[in-house]
């Protein structure tokens, strides 16, 4: 470590103010941080010392990522393999003859071969996706003179967990472009932005192309057209297209995630040993958390009551639900984004309990789109500051009662 110290130290007088590359200096910057801590620190009284940092902070969430994208990895896999077991092709000729290139062999049993081949589709999704934003933060950087942060790491992790394997990567990058410049670089980069980034390039992509973001084709990485009686419908669209559809489904394969969907989605399993890890760090909401899934139950329950005789989505339970689409991801790694989510205790509650309630009304009353998560966090990331206004004036309203003025 003290060999790339040396090396960033010599090379770095070179982007430093008067240094001939002094315009790059945000470049240099970003590099220099991510290996080392900075080297400056607050020194006048007016701020409060706390030892989680920024990038601490990103650090711990890409930490607690680590079991979706595992997932993500193991099950895109799986799903190609079952495809192809079912008469079915893999989608891409070059992915197939490195897959066998290294030894593999199409086998849904073995973990190993699952992961080896989830990663020829899970990978190339994740490097366009970083190519592409880092790309835009340090170019904006260098025009406006100021230093790269830390925020799109989290950013660039969540992005093609949101994405179905089989995405064209010129969509990735045109997706990315569009979620960085339009709900981040254009409100002030990091910190500023009241959408999560994330959010809208998967927003952007459904509805600019729904056909290769949403049907039966994208969600497994294998041509399956031609074969009969083989479906890579998500159980969410297959809930909403027919009655009783989840009556065969596995429950349990639901909750650990061997099923068709976006790469990080499938797997609520993963994301609950995620929010433990947040929880436990307090790097994440609690409150927010919980809100949500008390809005789930509650919406789930009321509309259950009704019956289902119009719709065969108001008769999935609050079991179902919580297992399937993006409602795991969406409530653990992106309502819980601490910049565009609510600040205020109280608000939190409602915030995610507005989660909740607009992500089953989506899901269950909507019929064209069975799924919900991301446009209830989306909506709610456009009312959080309203939220945290009333929560606010509530506060101060009993204080004063309190006191007695």
């Amino acid at each position: 470590m003290r060999l790339l110290r040396d090396a960033l130290d010599r090379v770095g007088r070179h982007f430093h103010q008067g240094g001939r590359l002094e315009k790059l200096y945000p470049l240099y910057e970003a590099l220099d941080t991510f290996a080392y801590t900075p080297g400056l620190v607050t020194r006048t009284s007016s701020h409060v010392r706390d030892g989680l940092d920024y990038k601490r902070m990103m650090s711990i969430v890409v930490l607690a990522l680590v079991p979706c994208i595992a997932m993500a990895i193991y099950n895109t896999g799986y799903q190609a393999f079952l495809a192809v077991q079912a008469g079915a092709t893999p989608l891409d000729d070059w992915r197939n003859a490195v897959f066998m290139a290294l030894g593999g062999r199409y086998d849904p049993d073995s973990p190993l071969f699952c992961c080896a081949l989830g990663v020829l589709y899970y990978l190339p999704v994740l490097m366009v996706t970083f190519a592409t934003g880092l790309g835009i933060e340090v170019t904006v950087a260098i025009l406006r003179g100021h230093e790269v942060n830390e925020g799109f790491f989290v950013t660039g992790m969540l992005i093609p967990l949101t994405l179905p394997p089989a995405i064209p990567l010129w969509q990735v990058a045109l997706g990315t472009a569009f979620g960085v410049i339009f709900a981040k670089e254009i409100f002030g980069g990091t910190g500023m932005n009241f959408l999560n980034p994330a959010l809208v390039t998967r927003a952007f992509l459904f509805f600019a192309y729904p056909v290769e973001i949403s049907g039966e084709a994208p969600w497994i990485a294998a041509d399956f057209a031609d074969v009969d009686g083989y479906t890579g419908a998500t159980l969410l669209a297959q809930a909403a297209a027919m009655p009783g559809a989840l009556a065969g489904a596995s429950w349990w394969d639901a909750f650990v995630g061997r099923i068709p969907g976006s790469m990080g989605e499938t797997s609520a399993l993963a994301c609950l040993l995620g929010a433990g890890l947040l929880l436990l760090t307090q790097v994440g909401s609690w409150r927010i958390m919980a809100g949500v899934t008390l809005g789930t139950f509650a919406m789930a329950a009321v509309l259950n009551s009704a019956g289902s005789e119009t719709n065969p989505m108001f008769a999935v339970p609050f079991r179902w639900h919580v297992v399937l689409g993006g409602w795991a991801l969406g409530t653990v790694y992106m309502a819980t984004d601490p910049v565009s989510s609510a600040f205020t205790d109280g608000g939190r509650w409602l915030y995610g309990v507005g989660i909740g309630v607009l992500c089953i009304l989506i899901r269950c009353v909507n019929p064209a789109y069975p799924e919900g998560m991301m446009l209830a966090i989306l909506f709610m990331n456009m009312f959080a500051p309203l939220v945290d206004h009333f929560a606010i004036r509530r506060n101060i309203q009993r204080r004063i009662v309190r006191s007695g003025a």
